[in-house]
C-alpha cells in the first residue's frame, strides 16, 4: 500500500542519519519576505514561518551543469517552490500531495558554524510545515553522492532540528515507476480540474474496485472524465496501485480515507 503521506515508495534509501553534538556557535540564517537577512539562535527558529519567507539563496545556473534547478507551482501553497535538482523536485511533489503538509519552502534557511577558522554553511533542500504545527526538514541526495562531509552536515542539521522541535530526513532516489506516476498525476493537481458533478459520479462508479477505463467509459466522454479522475487520484479520493504503471487496466477504488492511496 502506498499512502498519501511521507515517506512513500523509494528505490534509493540512505542509512538513517544520527544527530551529532552541535558545533559551538551554530546559528540559523534566513531571508524574510522583505528580502532582509536575519540570523537567529536555533531555539527561536520554531516561531519563523519559512513558508512565507524567501529562499535563502538562488540555485546556481551555469553552462554544463548536471543538475536542473527550477520552480514548482505548489497546489498546497498556491505559490512557487524553488528546487536545485529533479530529485529535489520529486520530493517537493511528494510533499505537495501529502495531506498532512500545509506549507512548503525550498532552500528555506542556512545553518552556519565555525570549524577551526573556517565558516561552514549548509542549506537544506526543503522545509514542510505539517498539519499538527510541526516541521519536517529534508535533504535530497542520490545515494551514490553522499560524502563523509555531507553526512556530517546532515548529522548537524538533524541535531539542530531536534533543538527547534522539527523532524529531519535524508532522502534519495524514488522508485522510477512511482515517480513517473506521480509526475503524471501532478499535471492534474490544479483546482481547475475539479468538477463536483463528475467527481461524485466517479466516486460512485468506483464504489467497488474496477478498471480505470471501464469506469471512465460508463461515466461519460473520456476526454472530459479522465482529467477529473486523475485529479481525484492526486487528491487521494481514488486509490490504485501506483507502484505499477498507471494505465487503462489499473484497478481503482473510492477511498474511505482521504489520506489513503494504494
Amino acid at each position: 500500500m502506498i499512502t498519501n503521506q511521507l515517506p512513500t515508495v523509494k528505490s534509493g534509501s540512505h542509512t538513517p542519519v544520527v544527530p551529532c553534538e552541535l558545533p559551538n556557535g551554530i546559528q540559523l540564517a534566513y531571508v524574510d519576505d522583505w528580502d532582509r537577512r536575519h540570523t537567529i539562535a536555533l531555539k527561536d527558529a520554531s516561531s519563523i514561518d519559512f513558508c512565507r519567507a524567501q529562499a535563502f539563496r538562488e540555485p546556481p545556473a551555469y553552462r554544463g551543469q548536471r543538475n536542473f534547478p527550477g520552480w514548482w507551482w505548489s497546489a498546497t501553497t498556491r505559490s512557487h517552490v524553488v528546487y536545485e535538482s529533479w530529485l529535489g523536485r520529486h520530493h517537493i511533489i511528494e510533499a505537495d500531495r501529502d495531506a498532512r503538509v500545509t506549507g512548503i519552502a525550498g532552500l528555506p534557511f542556512a545553518l552556519t558554524w565555525l570549524s577551526g577558522k573556517r565558516q561552514v554553511r549548509h542549506t537544506p533542500d526543503l522545509f514542510c510545515r505539517m498539519f499538527d504545527g510541526g516541521g519536517l526538514v529534508t535533504d535530497c541526495r542520490s545515494t551514490g553522492r553522499v560524502s563523509d562531509d555531507f553526512r556530517y552536515k546532515c548529522a548537524v542539521t538533524a541535531a539542530a532540528c531536534q533543538v527547534a522541535g522539527w523532524e529531519f530526513r535524508l532522502v534519495g532516489e524514488p522508485d522510477p515507476v512511482w515517480a513517473a506516476n506521480l509526475r503524471w498525476l501532478a499535471g492534474y493537481r490544479h483546482p481547475r480540474f475539479a468538477d463536483p458533478d463528475l467527481e461524485q459520479k466517479l466516486i460512485c462508479a468506483f464504489t467497488q474496485p474496477r478498471s480505470l477505463i471501464d469506469a471512465v467509459v460508463s461515466t461519460g466522454d473520456p476526454i472530459r472524465v479522465l482529467p477529473v479522475l486523475f485529479h481525484l487520484l492526486w487528491l487521494g479520493r481514488l486509490t490504485g496501485d501506483l507502484s505499477k504503471p498507471l494505465g487503462n487496466g489499473t484497478i481503482l477504488a473510492a477511498s474511505t480515507d482521504r489520506l489513503e492511496v494504494t
